[in-house]
């Protein structure tokens, strides 16, 4: 029997994390068709530890935003990559696919340089928005770059980089098929009433900054009850839990709604697509959820909090027009965004509101939504097997393998 060969694979945060779980199953299923086998180590969470990985590195204990908060954690990350560097060059992988998380992924690329194993980057860190002279590092240390936005690839080819669209990995899902009466069921929720979304981000530092805001926004709308077509609507919130979070982040996580969700209706869940599915409209921080809640069609509204130094900082670099991922893609306004000192209670009523009723806002929404939806697939994806399938035949290809997909693709 041939030895198997060693895969690398690193995701820090929770997007990441479900990407590289389903890449991990994609590459094992590929790798054995054509007799082979695979073993795969590197950082991740418990989904891509279920999906096969061997995890050197927790990725819940890398997962920190923002400059001032990477700072407070910075002995905890070296020592933790230096783990991960330990691993890599003991065990010296056949390849290595890092996915988004720049910070620590673009050190990695360079160790994995200075070695010689060919490394792929898979989901863009946004440098097109800013740092954008960092795209030397990814001429220098990336071998290819599979990017999930369609502007992207035009992006790094003009800096001289091997990239390729292959779609976002969101895109291929299918719907939620849980009912709205048995996800009530589940999670004591009012099937007569209308649910809202709270979406506070997937790491601690987020859900601290934003879960209070949000929650002071359910408040007011609970005494508010705006008024549909019909009778008086009242309402059940929806709190997806990342599954990224360890125990003291969740009992973090519950402490907050205790202290400011008091004598409201909230629920906490673990499916977050379900509950944007279900949701009559959502509040969602910015992330990979505003795209989730984009492809899903629910409306929604962007909400995004860091901290005053990384803000200032962030003003003088950032190029883009927008903070939404939804807004990027459709190279225009369709989904309101309340930034920083903007992001408050009271403005989240007044963008939400005019979105619960049915009529022209809430269908005009759904409409550019479903516009969005149309841009993040290749043509011809489907038939190739979706975003993973691709990300996972370009690695292949990478190590001098064929894939069933693309034998069939020249066949």
């Amino acid at each position: 029997m041939p030895e198997p060969t060693t895969i690398f694979i690193s995701a820090g945060e929770a997007s990441g994390e479900h990407y590289g779980a389903l890449l991990v199953e994609a590459l094992q299923q590929k790798i054995a068709a054509r007799g082979g086998r695979a073993t795969f180590f590197g950082m991740g969470g418990t989904r891509m530890e279920d999906a096969g990985l061997e995890r050197v590195v927790r990725s819940e204990d890398m997962a920190v935003m923002g400059i001032t908060e990477v700072v407070r954690h910075l002995p905890r990350i070296y020592r933790e990559f230096r783990r991960l560097k330990a691993a890599i060059r003991a065990r010296r992988p056949s390849v290595a696919v890092l996915i988004d998380f720049p910070d620590i992924h673009f050190r990695l690329a360079g160790e994995f340089h200075r070695l010689g194993i060919p490394v792929v980057f898979f989901v863009s860190p946004q440098l097109w928005a800013w740092k954008k002279q960092r795209i030397k590092l990814v001429r220098k240390y990336v071998n290819k770059m599979l990017v999930i936005f369609p502007f992207e690839e035009p992006f790094y080819r003009e800096h001289n980089v091997s990239a390729e669209f292959v779609g976002h990995p969101l895109a291929d899902l299918p719907l939620p098929q849980i009912s709205r009466e048995q996800f009530a069921s589940e999670h004591d929720l009012n099937p007569a009433k209308s649910w809202i979304g709270l979406l506070p981000g997937s790491r601690a530092k987020e859900i601290s900054d934003n879960l209070p805001q949000m929650l002071a926004a359910a408040r007011i709308l609970t005494l508010r009850s705006p008024k549909a077509a019909g009778p008086r609507m009242q309402f059940d919130f929806i709190i997806p839990v990342a599954p990224t979070l360890n125990s003291s982040q969740r009992k973090m996580l519950h402490g907050l709604v205790e202290r400011h969700g008091d004598g409201l209706s909230v629920s906490l869940v673990h499916d977050a697509r379900a509950a944007l599915f279900h949701a009559r409209a959502s509040v969602v921080a910015s992330g990979t959820a505003t795209v989730e809640a984009a492809l899903i069609g629910n409306p929604f509204v962007v909400v995004y909090r860091v901290s005053p130094v990384t803000f200032e900082i962030a003003k003088r670099v950032v190029k883009v027009p927008f903070v939404a991922m939804a807004n990027l893609i459709a190279g225009k306004l369709v989904v309101p965004e309340l930034i920083q000192s903007a992001f408050t209670a009271a403005n989240i009523v007044r963008q939400i509101e005019p979105l619960l009723p049915d009529g022209p806002p809430r269908e005009s929404m759904m409409k550019e939504l479903e516009q969005i939806r149309g841009l993040l697939t290749p043509r011809l994806g489907k038939e190739n097997g979706g975003a993973i399938a691709r990300a996972a035949t370009v690695i292949l290809e990478l190590l001098g393998a064929a894939s069933p997909v693309s034998e069939a693709a020249q066949s």
